[in-house]
């Protein structure tokens, strides 16, 4: 039995809970049996295998979570100094990635529509020290890539996409993850695919791939080595551990092969939620949230922009009356106690600002039942602003 997101409660609602995939428990079982229980091993070999296939081919390593992908992202491309473009309003790892290798972050403000930076708030964001950028598809909708991506090669910046939101969500019907020098994906049980605890980094400049493999195999060429292409294997370069093991590689095999079932499930789920309360927050003045038309949304995240703080708390806290787990999301890192030491200040970026003091989350997984979601939807529809 797994544990409602947040440690709270049993609810009549939980915000999350993770699914079990079909043949999931089959898979562990099979991991187990066969003794190979670190990394690299066949449920690894399937799972980065279906992954490529989700992202037009690009090459991925799993990782032990999104954090850990982004690290390594870090580490394959934070070797120039200089400061990074990061998103505010985003999970402290998108930032603390680069500045755990000494880049200087700038952070960037959000678009109110969806959450998500933009080339006018990278731009206004960057220095002329600027290396790179790192962007978030919020709650799985893509950022507009087109003039993100004019931005990044006029000003011979790398670009990483922390994808943790976005599996299965496109962008002018590419895969989000396809675009930036790497991409970093979550397994979080969270997500849309979860094994409780993993992640994926995409390789999308192929020249990576080699050095990628190395410094995620604690700085050896031990995987080459394990494909019979060098005799023996030493140290190379400064690396890391960040191979999942194969048990949890093994859940998450389970989940990619249901992948396409789970996406329909949440998109029903989400457009649901989209048609039962768009008039109720229209009345209320509480923003829902509107894809433009470019994004395929992943649909990992429903979330509704209330009018100020009180009434956000106010909401939630009448939703927790009835036994239904709706939390809030980010809070603005440009002005969190590091944001604050490392030169961020209150007004900086106020679109972030904003979406910390208003926004919430409705429940949205696989496993939630017709019952449970009426029970959102009806609850949601007594409240008052």
């Amino acid at each position: 039995m797994s544990i409602p997101h947040g440690r709270n409660p049993p609810a009549a609602v939980p915000f999350n809970r993770h699914w079990n995939a079909p043949g999931e428990a089959e898979a562990v079982a099979e991991a187990l049996r066969s003794g190979h229980l670190c990394g690299d091993g066949p449920f690894t070999r399937r799972c980065q295998e279906r992954l490529a296939a989700l992202l037009d081919g690009t090459p991925t390593l799993l990782t032990p979570s999104g954090t850990a992908a982004l690290e390594l992202a870090a580490l394959l491309l934070g070797e120039r100094p200089g400061s990074v473009v990061v998103p505010s309003f985003t999970f402290p790892s998108t930032a603390s990635a680069f500045a755990l290798r000494g880049l200087t972050l700038r952070f960037a403000d959000a678009e109110p529509a969806t959450a998500c930076v933009s080339a006018q708030t990278i731009a206004a964001a960057a220095a002329p020290d600027t290396v790179g950028v790192c962007l978030v598809h919020y709650a799985g909708i893509a950022c507009d890539m087109e003039p993100i991506l004019a931005l990044v090669r006029a000003r011979g910046w790398w670009l990483v996409e922390d994808a943790a939101h976005a599996l299965g969500g496109a962008y002018r019907g590419r895969p989000l993850g396809t675009f930036g020098d790497l991409a970093a994906f979550s397994f979080h049980e969270t997500k849309n695919a979860s094994c409780g605890e993993g992640g994926a980094l995409a390789v999308g400049r192929r020249a990576l791939l080699a050095r990628a493999e190395i410094l995620r195999e604690k700085g050896t060429d031990r995987s080459r080595f394990f494909r019979g292409e060098v005799d023996k294997y030493g140290w190379q370069e400064l690396g890391s551990s960040y191979l999942l093991a194969e048990v949890l590689a093994a859940v998450l095999s389970a989940q990619l092969a249901a992948f396409a079932a789970i996406q329909e499930r949440r998109r029903a789920v989400w457009l649901r939620y989209a048609q039962a309360l768009a008039g109720w927050a229209r009345e209320q003045g509480i923003a829902l949230p509107q894809p433009p038309p470019w994004a395929q949304p992943a649909w990992h995240a429903f979330w509704m922009v209330f009018p100020d703080l009180a009434a956000r708390s106010a909401f939630i806290s009448h939703m927790r009356a009835r036994g239904i787990i709706a939390p809030f999301h980010y809070q603005a890192l440009h002005v969190s106690p590091l944001g604050q030491r490392l030169g961020g200040c209150r007004g900086q970026c106020p679109v972030a600002e904003r979406l910390s003091d208003c926004l919430v989350r409705l429940p949205l997984f696989a496993g939630i039942s017709e019952t449970q979601v009426q029970l959102v939807i009806d609850a949601a529809l007594a409240f008052r602003a």
